[in-house]
């Protein structure tokens, strides 16, 4: 390590940090939620009539009138200067994918000039926040600056840094969706509706279905002084030049190993700090590329998840640098080590506390697991290219198919147990009527027998995009900085959207005087039968699958311009549309808004690679040539007739040199070329796709030069830390 990179990375091992010890005395229950407005806190601050309006908005979705929105505004107010808070903020997801807040003060001036706190039921339901400025995909244009938020009682308002947050949806002028949640909140209530009427076969007792939700977030840590060392990191997210360490995850020596002491701290301050937010953090440990960890909390409520998954990230940001860290939520930010996911527990769960993806104890409960599993598989098989299209990016492109994560293929693992009962069930139900005895074999052997045959038999593959594990899919596939919201929303239109058509089939059955549990089965086997090309339970990563996905007639869509586009399928839109979860206008933003993103990505990262390589990497390879010539001609004067012998290495070193700066400066000037061309064109969807054609190559093979230098040029001149130095915590 060179004296210049030793002091930066001294300087951030010594820094001052929150000490764990003594700091986090309190028992986590005890402040668990204390900085959040939740049912308690209401129960304490708001009337009677208020409290009961409240908690029916929150769990039937009902809307609340302005009195009492009044109400709640003036006990939230209350509640929140008592906890230290003196201004407040509409929070919401804007479509960057991170998160917005202006903040007001509560402070105020009366007509006579007398202070005062002001926060009434008008500033709590809504607000005016410049729209202009966010992505919207064409839906405004830049001089029409106005859009709204408004309250989203479901997910409970919290106090950050001094100040209330208030969750809301982000919509424009004209009403079109601006952010993840609007379309989340439709998608959920679309789900609740088409599950509840399904389970009218089963179990009349449930009036509401909920989405469950847990998330796996994996990231990475880095010294903060390498991080500012590192402009391609600190700009981009990602290394855009750096040679393999000479050890990095081979051993498999990090993996759920002893997690460093500098680290350790830094995740028990930020899940203190998740507690008093009523996140529910459970597990930490280890990932498998060195510098790379996960959190994970208990399941939730789908849409308070995403909001929970979108706060610890920035609390996250803002914790790591309390402790010279900074956190990497890049998919993939160093080169040949494993990237990063964010993987999606998902699941649906009864107002009366039934999992509807668990194995109950009797045939009817089993069956009723087997239907909503069955169709949700059919559900993906219906809509693969758009469930990738939900979680592609041009970050996470890096990942999906690089031997550490899931292809752009969607498939569905259920293990070869499940695998059997669906074969037993397609065999022995056939579209003619069951005799009784057959039904009764059927119930007893193969239903019956469900949660006896999952015990020890249900394991996962961690090769899929999409894994049934037990009482739950994973989503595998979703990127680590992505939000939760966009896969969940096709998810739970597509589940929903196949429920409701199987409920019209049976129905239809048991109008022909079809017996209900027959009319259900025999559903089901068709289901399984459409269904069977997007079950696969073998090696996801492997190159055989991507030639056996192709027979099956499966989407390989690794491309993310060409993913966007399926936003603008027919079936997309009538997915999304017919549900009125998106409009084809909101659709066709979104297109636009992830292609332009894509373009603007890449034009940085080329940009910063440019400057990098000509005012940085050139100039220092430059310099030790320099020091090789004079070496050279240095031997040359003391050994006039054997300095050619003796020199041989360092003139080979200085052709090679030669040769690598010729075709970074070449290339360099070629990508600038490439970019202006594109930035010559109008149309945004067109300019991503030359982005992305033209310019994004030139940012692999510059640094496959820039990384051969590394390896020749003296380690005290090289101008930037190495992944030896960034990826292992001292």
């Amino acid at each position: 390590m060179s004296k210049l990179r030793f002091s930066a990375f001294k300087e951030a091992v010594n820094r001052p940090v929150v000490d764990a010890n003594g700091t986090y005395s309190a028992k986590q229950s005890e402040i668990f939620g204390i900085n959040v407005f939740d049912r308690e806190k209401m129960k304490n601050f708001l009337s009677a009539e208020a409290y009961e309006s409240m908690i029916t908005s929150i769990d039937e979705g009902k809307h609340i009138d302005r009195k009492i929105a009044g109400q709640v505004a003036a006990a939230m107010k209350a509640w929140a200067i008592e906890h230290g808070a003196t201004h407040y903020t509409h929070w919401f997801h804007p479509l960057n994918g991170s998160t917005a807040e202006k903040h007001d003060a509560f402070l105020s001036v009366s007509y006579d000039g007398k202070p005062l706190e002001v926060f009434n039921g008008d500033m709590l339901v809504q607000q005016e926040p410049d729209a202009s400025s966010f992505p919207n995909g064409g839906i405004r244009n830049t001089f029409e600056a106005r859009g709204y938020t408004a309250w989203d009682p479901s997910s409970a308002a919290f106090i950050m840094e001094h100040t209330l947050c208030i969750p809301t949806i982000f919509v424009s002028y004209t009403g079109e969706a601006l952010d993840y949640k609007t379309p989340l909140l439709k998608s959920l209530a679309l789900l609740d509706r088409a599950a509840t009427s399904v389970l009218e076969y089963f179990d009349r007792n449930a009036k509401k279905v909920f989405v469950t939700l847990g998330w796996e977030q994996e990231y990475f840590l880095i010294d903060e002084a390498l991080y500012n060392a590192r402009p391609d990191l600190a700009l981009c997210g990602r290394t855009l030049m750096g040679h393999a360490a000479a050890k990095d995850q081979q051993l498999e020596d990090h993996y759920f190993g002893a997690i460093p002491a500098r680290v350790s701290a830094f995740m028990r301050h930020f899940e203190f700090e998740a507690c008093k937010l009523g996140i529910p953090v459970k597990t930490r440990h280890n990932e498998v590329a060195p510098n790379q960890f996960e959190c994970a909390p208990i399941f939730e409520e789908a849409n308070l998840a995403v909001d929970h998954n979108q706060l610890i990230m920035s609390l996250m940001d803002r914790i790591a640098r309390q402790h010279g860290f900074r956190v990497l939520f890049h998919e993939k930010p160093f080169k040949g080590i494993n990237g990063s996911g964010k993987h999606s527990n998902w699941s649906m769960m009864t107002d009366t506390g039934i999992n509807l993806l668990s194995p109950g104890k009797t045939p009817k409960n089993n069956l009723q697991f087997l239907t909503f599993l069955i169709n949700t598989i059919k559900a993906v098989h219906d809509y693969p290219d758009l469930l990738i299209g939900s979680i592609s990016s041009e970050s996470n492109s890096h990942r999906l198919g690089a031997h550490e994560a899931p292809p752009a293929i969607m498939s569905v693992f259920i293990g070869e147990t499940l695998t059997r009962v669906l074969d037993e069930l397609e065999e022995r139900v056939s579209d003619k009527k069951m005799t009784p005895d057959e039904k009764t074999e059927l119930k007893l052997d193969i239903i019956g027998k469900i949660p006896e045959i999952l015990l020890d038999n249900t394991d996962r593959n961690r090769t899929s995009p999409f894994a049934f594990t037990g009482n739950r899919f994973e989503f595998r596939a979703v990127g680590s900085s992505g939000s939760c919201a966009s896969p969940l929303i096709v998810l739970n239109t597509a589940v929903a959207n196949q429920l409701n058509q199987f409920k019209k089939e049976v129905d239809e059955a048991i109008e022909r005087g079809i017996k209900k549990d027959e009319a259900i089965m025999q559903s089901l086997r068709r289901a399984i039968i459409e269904s069977r090309k997007i079950l696969f339970e073998g090696n996801g990563y492997s190159n055989e699958w991507v030639e056996e996905a192709a027979k099956r007639g499966l989407p390989n869509i690794p491309n993310p311009i060409e993913a966007f586009s399926i936003f603008l399928h027919n079936s997309s839109q009538k997915l999304l549309s017919g549900n009125n979860v998106l409009s084809v206008k909101e659709l066709e933003a979104r297109h636009e808004i992830f292609n332009e993103t894509l373009m603007k990505k890449v034009q940085i990262e080329a940009r910063i690679l440019g400057d990098l390589a000509i005012n940085h990497i050139i100039p220092t390879a430059i310099s030790y040539q320099n020091t090789l010539i004079s070496n050279v001609k240095g031997l040359k004067e003391l050994y006039p007739d054997e300095w050619e012998k003796l020199a041989v290495h360092q003139i080979g070193l200085i052709k090679e040199i030669s040769e690598h700066i010729s075709e970074i400066s070449n290339q360099v000037n070629d990508m600038v070329e490439r970019r202006k061309e594109a930035n010559r064109v109008d149309d945004v969807v067109e300019r991503a796709r030359l982005y992305a054609q033209n310019v994004k190559p030139f940012i692999e093979s510059i640094r496959v030069h820039i990384d051969k230098l590394e390896m020749i040029v003296d380690d005290e001149m090289w101008p930037l830390p190495k992944y030896r130095e960034m990826l292992f915590i001292r």
